[in-house]
């Protein structure tokens, strides 16, 4: 049974956009996720070998600049002033904004009750743009970089909205443009735990009835010739299976091997319930709960059995709710040999006795680790099966490792009539975030 909460503003999910290796828009998205499809491919946005076999988690669609069918036409200019990441983000964000009835040039919200929430990753500029500009400050003979030239010198070689490029804070600045914005608004940029944060900060805006609909969502790439020279460096990366890249990420499965680089952008729009019913909106789900929670070693390391417990904790008790009451668990499940058990760990820690019970789901078996808009993006994949009654299954899980001893939903989807999960997210430096959900 559910614990007795206070009242307070229900929130719910209104509208969503995706732009995924799955595809672009919530009816490809399904299309491709119901049919078991891996979004896994060559890489061919940059050259080299980023990663043995240069696989990753591409959106094929969206090659130099999004698809004219997405691109908004007054959005068409200012996509100059946009690297990738930021593209994606705004492109998801007018996906959602559609399906949500919010059409620019009507009235449905008052601008000054519209707010945002966006997530994003540090973004980086890939070698080329920096090349130009760092060559200049560089001593001819000696081939060293002269740091005294680069104000003078190195600056002027650099194209003139550079900075405007890679800001993490753009996407919602863009998305507040383009929907005439003007509540609360805000970027957090918090790796993998972004989508969660930045739901959960979206929700203590509307409960404070500081506004009444708010574009919430998270832009990412690991798939950056930089980015994915971090990934190499810093996390385990997942080999292919006889050779089949579609099969490389397998959480929580007893030969895993780590994880895929990936893209992606998921926007969701919040909205007080009151306020969505009386305009007729749609609704997709509700927002019960969020937590967080943030440990690591003296060393800088994640312990990550420990913040994922607690976020999931905090989340199911703002939800107030037990694990008894969850349906399924939507988990971070990168793959990665250690990580996975550490979060095995903390279901069970929370969960109890229910810890090998619970069906748990791991999205980036299809698509890979995007980062900062990874949890956003599978909570997208929650939805979308519980709209069909079902919770999808974690691709590439063939042999249960008795480390994890968690119920995976496997081969074929499950059929559920609990429609409500939590999802938790974690970053390697040990930054968990949670929320808990159920689909209508």
């Amino acid at each position: 049974m559910s614990k007795q909460g206070t009242s307070k503003r229900r929130v719910v999910v209104t509208g969503i956009g995706i732009v995924s290796p799955l595809g672009n828009g919530i009816d490809a998205f399904w299309s491709n996720l119901s049919a078991g499809r891996s979004g896994i491919g060559p890489i061919t946005l940059f050259g080299g070998s980023a990663l043995p076999g240069h696989f990753g988690g591409q959106i094929r669609e969206f090659t130099d600049k999004p698809p004219k069918e997405l691109l908004k036409q007054k959005l068409r200019k200012s996509m100059k002033a946009m690297c990738r990441e930021i593209q994606l983000g705004v492109v998801s964000a007018t996906i959602a904004m559609d399906a949500a009835g919010l059409v620019e040039g009507q009235t449905v919200v008052a601008p000054e009750r519209l707010g945002i929430d966006f997530g994003a990753n540090l973004m980086l500029s890939p070698p080329e743009v920096l090349g130009g500009a760092g060559l200049s400050c560089t001593d001819p003979d000696t081939v060293d970089f002269l740091a005294e030239r680069w104000g003078q010198i190195g600056l002027k070689n650099l194209e003139p909205l550079w900075l405007l490029l890679y800001l993490p804070n753009m996407p919602a600045c863009h998305i507040g443009i383009y929907a005439d914005a003007r509540g609360p608004s805000n970027s957090i940029t918090m790796a993998e735990a972004s989508g969660n944060l930045a739901i959960s900060e979206a929700i203590r805006i509307l409960e404070r009835d500081h506004a009444d609909v708010m574009i919430c969502g998270t832009t990412g790439t690991s798939l950056h010739a930089v980015q994915t020279m971090h990934i190499v460096m810093w996390d385990k990366c997942a080999t292919p299976v006889d050779g089949d890249w579609t099969k490389a990420c397998r959480p929580f499965d007893l030969n895993r091997t780590g994880e895929i680089v990936s893209e992606g952008s998921a926007t969701l729009i919040l909205e007080d319930e009151d306020h969505a019913l009386a305009r007729g909106a749609k609704l997709y789900g509700r927002i019960l709960g969020a937590g967080s929670s943030c440990s690591a070693d003296l060393y800088g390391k994640g312990r990550f059995r420990t913040s994922m417990a607690q976020a999931m904790r905090m989340a199911l008790d703002d939800a107030c709710l037990t694990p008894a009451d969850i349906g399924h668990v939507n988990a971070h499940g990168t793959g990665d040999p250690d990580v996975d058990v550490e979060e095995a760990q903390a279901i069970h820690d929370v969960f109890g006795e229910l810890g090998s019970k619970v069906p748990v789901t791991a999205f980036k078996s299809y698509w890979g680790n995007p980062g900062a808009s990874c949890s956003t993006l599978e909570i997208v994949g929650s939805l979308m099966g519980l709209e069909h009654g079902q919770v999808m299954p974690t691709l590439n899980y063939e042999t249960p490792d008795p480390r994890c001893n968690l119920n995976v939903v496997h081969g074929q989807p499950l059929n559920v009539t609990n429609k409500t999960f939590i999802k938790v997210s974690v970053t390697r430096a040990g930054q968990a975030s949670a929320v808990v959900m159920s689909g209508i």
